[in-house]
């Protein structure tokens, strides 16, 4: 079985996001999006809700699977037989960042990590973005799937 996981922090999931895990799931014979689990960060969704808004979106799609996960991607990759690891790509400065932490991941394990390019209509969507845009009382609806929603 091709396994990747997609990994991040979702806070909250975007139609950036949303576009990735669609395509990835054509490609790979099961998606886990991963939500990585940071008690330095401060985050604007509790876990269960960025998890929640994520099976929400994709309840209808048997090949994606979401998971949460503390610790090393790469350790996470193992534990669940997971060779490859998904990624988007915006921007030349996501390329630089990415390429740097897929190296890593290489001499860490045998993993490849797999890129795809944002779709355009999408390139400029970030959840630090959307974020933004729920703080300050924007639509923020435009920038993430339905199941993402605002208390």
């Amino acid at each position: 079985m091709k396994r990747a996981i997609f990994p991040g922090s979702f806070d909250p999931i975007t139609l950036g996001h949303y576009d990735i895990i669609k395509r990835g799931v054509t490609l790979f014979d099961e998606v886990v999006v991963a939500i990585g689990v940071n008690s330095d960060k401060k985050y604007m969704f509790s876990l269960e809700e960025r998890k929640a808004f994520i099976e929400e979106a994709f309840a209808d799609e048997s090949k994606v699977k979401v998971v949460t996960y503390k610790g090393l991607t790469v350790d996470f990759c193992k534990e669940i037989d997971a060779k490859f690891i998904l990624r988007g790509l915006r921007n030349p400065a996501d390329f630089e960042f990415e390429k740097a932490i897929a190296h890593a991941n290489r001499r860490l394990a045998t993993i490849e990590t797999v890129f795809l390019l944002t779709a355009a209509k999408t390139s400029y969507i970030s959840s630090s973005i959307v974020r933004d845009v729920i703080k300050n009382n924007g639509d923020y609806t435009k920038f993430v799937p339905d199941s993402v929603r605002v208390k």
